[in-house]
């Protein structure tokens, strides 16, 4: 029989785990019968759902731990006293060989410090970044963002591996040749910004990298790039600002279609239609950040999804790691850099 994908899974990452994170399991081993998961966690309480939801004995293997990485510890104190939590545990999974990727739905801070030290880092890279897949304005077109959170400040040299793995990145997901990359900025004009993001683009006008310069907020979904560059803080604030603007557009229809009889009547046309914006705005159909970077597959959960969040975290992990996305972003990215350092 071919061996089977190992996933393994941080159990108690979440502000709903390990109730939401099992049903995530559920519904990503039901899609991928042939994946068998490693489910680190307390014992008890994981058994607890796994029989609550119908998960199938030949589905996973419990790893008890007694701790747990907290949202609010510090990255250096969960680095220094949470290596016998779930979420180290399940990183170490992956740097043992016993897994080919590992998710988490916790504390974002520890697990990209604890990811970089357990797996380490990419030749040439300074920094992992978490990028993740947005919708954008055409259905058929994603756009690829990063960081996201993991750096909240970050240098010009950052930025620029940033996006020469955004593009790599973008390359093998969606197989565009030259995926068109653009740094968010405050304004368009080469002026605007900060030094460090000014000094980056200078850069990456005179890289191998198809740069279409600066871009602001209202562009990142627009579809007229692939891949947006910032450092995490910036990129966190925009990706929470985006899902709260879906859910205020998803709230003002909701109440427009029920402020009176004859929208009520009307909306039964409408239905559809707005079924399919929903689907295609949902935060949770684009759940799963990737610590870009590291020698391993780290997906970040978002710590508030449901079930079905979690789910779609796990099918990307499942999809990076059928494909040795990582394998393949470190040999590109390391022909980047090679050639970028043969012409200086």
């Amino acid at each position: 029989m071919p061996k089977r994908l190992v996933i393994a899974v941080d159990a108690m990452g979440g502000d709903y785990a390990p109730a939401a994170v099992i049903e995530g399991v559920k519904r990503a081993y039901d899609r991928n019968p042939d994946v068998f998961f490693l489910l680190f966690g307390d014992q008890d309480q994981i058994l607890e759902h796994v029989k609550r939801v119908g998960l199938s004995e030949d589905a996973f293997k419990i790893y008890h731990t007694s701790q747990v990485v907290k949202a609010t510890d510090k990255p250096s104190a969960a680095v220094r006293y949470g290596r016998e939590s779930s979420m180290w545990k399940a990183i170490y999974a992956v740097r043992s060989g016993e897994a080919s990727a590992v998710v988490s739905g916790g504390n974002t801070g520890a697990l990209m410090a604890m990811s970089k030290i357990v797996l380490g880092t990419l030749a040439g890279v300074d920094r992992p970044a978490i990028a993740a897949i947005m919708p954008t304005v055409n259905y058929k077109q994603a756009v690829v963002m990063l960081d996201l959170g993991a750096n909240a400040e970050c240098n010009a040299g950052n930025l620029v591996e940033f996006a020469m793995m955004g593009a790599v990145f973008y390359r093998l997901l969606f197989g565009v040749r030259e995926p068109r990359v653009g740094l968010l900025n405050i304004g368009s004009e080469e002026t605007k910004g900060r030094e460090e993001i000014r000094e980056a683009a200078m850069i990456l006008r005179n890289n191998k990298i198809n740069y279409q310069g600066f871009i602001e907020g209202f562009d990142i979904c627009a579809g007229g790039v692939d891949v947006v560059v910032s450092d995490g803080f910036s990129g966190n604030v925009a990706l929470k600002t985006l899902e709260g603007t879906v859910h205020l557009l998803k709230g003002t229809i909701k109440n427009a279609l029920k402020r009176s009889l004859l929208a009520r009547i009307c909306s039964i046309f409408t239905l559809p239609i707005v079924w399919k914006v929903k689907e295609h705005l949902d935060p949770r159909s684009y759940n799963g950040g990737l610590f870009l970077g590291l020698n391993g597959v780290s997906v970040k959960s978002h710590g508030g999804s449901d079930g079905i969040g979690h789910y779609h975290a796990l099918q990307t992990a499942i999809n990076l790691a059928r494909q040795d996305l990582c394998e393949k972003i470190r040999t590109r990215l390391e022909d980047v850099i090679l050639s970028t350092d043969m012409e200086e």
